[in-house]
């Protein structure tokens, strides 16, 4: 797989990150680190850009005041002949966050940018330059591509440690020099307080950098806000997101646990019990906090199709909006599922459609993971290894489905789990037999809590070839089992190769699948 020479860290990040003797430091959300430019517009949050295409893109900042966003781009790090986009006026209304969009890029190279927050009285008072860079999706298959996925920070009391480094893992993804960076949900964990320390078992102490939004769990649109601008304290987050685009779903913790659509709350914690109003609320603040290409929609809807040239289209679910109540998921009939029809017939109209070699299906949930919401069920599968019942009827339809319509190059990733995984389906071993056989892949946690391994579910036959887990509940970061997954795909031979790696990068697992076929 080819890939242009990518420019220093340094040359990249210069004049666009807080001095990281800041991150020592609580830090008040509500008013980021000074640059040099006093009263003027500064934009200490970084930069991040996201939903890339081969002719466009997505690119963020946040200000600390009023303030009109510009964007300039060019081929060089120098600026030369740069070629400007006027964004949008930042005010309190998003939290003095914006999102420009990128079109008419060249395909296959590389992209510098720079942010410039204007005074919007006094177009003469201009900001320091913010800048970052990505590269657009290749329209030729020889380059190949290679991206990271992963999920799950700042989760189960795991925030910001100094001592440890911050966010490390962000290091190692950028190492691979990814086309992107796949966030597969809980990018915030808002019913997770964070305190300034937690007793570890073995006696030592972890230490968090902590927040006033981060104290509690969140219920107003400003402690959603604050959750979204905790991660960004993260110096090694900063300088990923100025580098590496990222494609982003949601799960849960983006509200509160397990929640689903209606439900009323019981948990203490909360005085807002309503979960439609919370999470009203929170997709307000994600939309604010990430640049995603549909949330400006009317319906503000998550899940969409990001073609990434010919080798790979990724097909973003959101099995949290249109999902039915956590039930025991046993009920022989469930037209609603965990997709809803709406989301399911788009689903199986765009892989019907695509022509990419590959079809990355990014599911916030696993397939055939039983995740309990006790006594109820929080994913798909149920632990009954029989006939598809209850959710496991949407999935079979799509995997019914995918096999008629002979749909080649399907892999399913995920996180969630906090563990990492590969299983491998197969309707010989499966009571749900018309499908063909494939792959699920689990990766994460990033920063938080890890878990032991779930039980599998056998109504699609999984095999769990490969898993590394914990065998006691939400290990902290610093005793290891942090992970993300590596997914390159090699312009010649088609060849997509699935590595499993821990926080340093050091692989774990490796799976390679041939292009072209139904099943794998």
């Amino acid at each position: 797989m080819s890939h242009r020479p990518f420019p220093g860290r340094r040359s990249v990040l210069r004049g666009s990150l807080v001095a990281s003797a800041a991150l020592s430091l609580p830090t008040a959300l509500g008013a980021a680190p000074a640059f040099a430019r006093s009263g003027r517009p500064k934009a200490g949050w970084g930069v991040q850009a996201g939903d890339v295409t081969s002719d466009s893109g997505l690119v963020w900042v946040r200000s600390d005041r009023p303030a009109r966003m510009i964007v300039e781009t060019s081929a060089t790090e120098s600026f030369r002949n740069p070629r400007r986009w006027h964004g949008p006026l930042l005010g309190s209304g998003t939290d003095f966050t914006g999102t420009t969009r990128l079109r008419g890029l060249p395909p296959g190279e590389q992209v510098h940018y720079r942010v410039l927050l204007v005074d919007p009285d006094d177009p003469r008072r201009t900001g320091e330059p913010v800048t970052g860079t990505f590269r657009t999706a290749s329209a030729k298959r020889r380059d190949g591509v290679r991206f990271v996925w992963s999920g799950d920070l700042a989760g189960q009391g795991w925030g910001i440690n100094p001592e440890l480094g911050g966010y490390r893992i962000y290091d190692a993804m950028a190492a691979l020099d990814p086309d992107f960076f796949l966030c597969s949900g809980d990018n915030i964990y808002a019913d997770g307080p964070i305190t300034e320390t937690v007793a570890l078992p073995d006696g030592r102490t972890w230490r968090n950098i902590t927040t006033e939004e981060k104290s509690k769990v969140a219920e107003t649109l400003t402690e959603f806000r604050g959750n979204f601008r905790y991660n960004l304290l993260d110096e090694n987050l900063r300088a990923f997101n100025a580098r590496i685009p990222s494609i982003i779903q949601w799960d849960d913790h983006e509200v509160t646990n397990n929640w689903y659509p209606g439900e009323i709350l019981t948990d203490s914690r909360y005085t807002e019990k309503r979960v439609d109003v919370l999470a009203a609320r929170a997709r307000q603040a994600f939309s604010e906090y990430f640049p995603i290409s549909t949330l400006r929609r009317p319906d503000g809807r998550v899940h969409r199709v990001q073609h990434h040239g010919p080798l790979l289209d990724v097909f973003v679910l959101d099995m949290r909006t249109y999902r039915n109540a956590n039930s025991p998921d046993d009920q022989p009939a469930d037209p609603q599922g965990i997709l809803g029809r709406e989301q399911l017939e788009w689903l199986k109209r765009e892989l019907a459609r695509s022509r990419a070699v590959w079809k990355v299906i990014a599911s916030d949930m696993p397939l055939g993971l039983v995740v309990p919401d006790a006594p109820n069920i929080e994913a798909v599968a149920q632990g009954d290894p029989g006939k598809p019942l209850g959710r496991e009827l949407q999935i079979a339809e799509l995997l019914r489905f995918v096999k008629h319509q002979r749909i080649t190059g399907t892999v399913w990733l995920t996180a969630d789990v906090h563990h990492t995984s590969a299983q491998h389906y197969q309707p010989s071993r499966a009571a749900f037999t018309d499908f063909e056989p494939f792959w699920e892949f689990v990766s994460g946690p990033l920063n938080a809590g890890a878990f032991p391994a779930n039980a599998l579910d056998g109504t699609f036959g999984p095999d769990r070839v490969f898993v590394k887990a914990p065998t006691t509940p939400n290990v902290s970061p610093a005793g290891g089992y942090q992970f993300f997954g590596e997914v390159a795909i090699d312009g010649g031979s088609g060849e997509l190769t699935v590595r499993l790696r821990e926080q340093d990068g050091t692989v774990l697992f490796t799976k390679v699948l041939q292009p072209g076929l139904v099943g794998q």
